[in-house]
């Protein structure tokens, strides 16, 4: 009899698509561990679960409610991934900087209702913009290097639901 060198993978870090089991590599430990009832409202922002994901969508009478991962991770201030604009280039257009990563926030939104900016704070060494998810932040530093050239670095947590994209330009 033939031995495997296989180990049984836990629940939460296997799943299954089509058929086969994948590791899942990214864990968020904001997602939850059990699915929602159809047409769950977040009492906050007012999102409908609906489908096995968050959307805009109609709210539905008597519709039980509980709060969305974006929702808790902005009450809890934690965010998923971070943005952070350095050199003088950011500290001289902060606000046409800030309307961009606004407007891609808006964007990614009406489609993703989770991808939201949790905060914007100002430092001396520039702005730093706060994040619900992981795509946000890369989105916004895309934007920023096709506005207003520099250079960008993103780091992803290897094991974790977390990123951080540094955008840079001196002049």
């Amino acid at each position: 009899m033939k031995q495997s060198n296989l180990r049984p993978q836990s629940p939460r870090s296997t799943r299954r698509i089509s058929g086969r089991a994948q590791q899942d590599h990214i864990l968020d430990p904001y997602q939850r561990q059990r699915k929602l009832h159809e047409g769950t409202v977040c009492p906050q922002c007012g999102a409908v679960y609906h489908e096995g994901r968050w959307r805009w969508v109609a709210r539905a009478e008597g519709a039980a409610e509980e709060l969305c991962a974006a929702c808790r991770r902005i009450n809890d201030k934690y965010p998923a991934g971070i943005v952070t604009l350095r050199g003088d280039f950011a500290r001289q257009h902060k606000e046409e900087m800030i309307h961009l990563a606004r407007h891609q926030e808006e964007a990614e939104k009406k489609e993703h209702p989770l991808n939201r900016i949790i905060s914007i704070e100002e430092d001396a060494r520039g702005v730093v913009i706060n994040t619900t998810d992981i795509h946000l932040p890369r989105r916004i530093g895309d934007a920023l290097k096709r506005a207003f050239h520099g250079e960008i670095e993103d780091d992803f947590e290897k094991d974790g639901y977390f990123v951080r994209v540094n955008w840079t330009r001196e002049a």
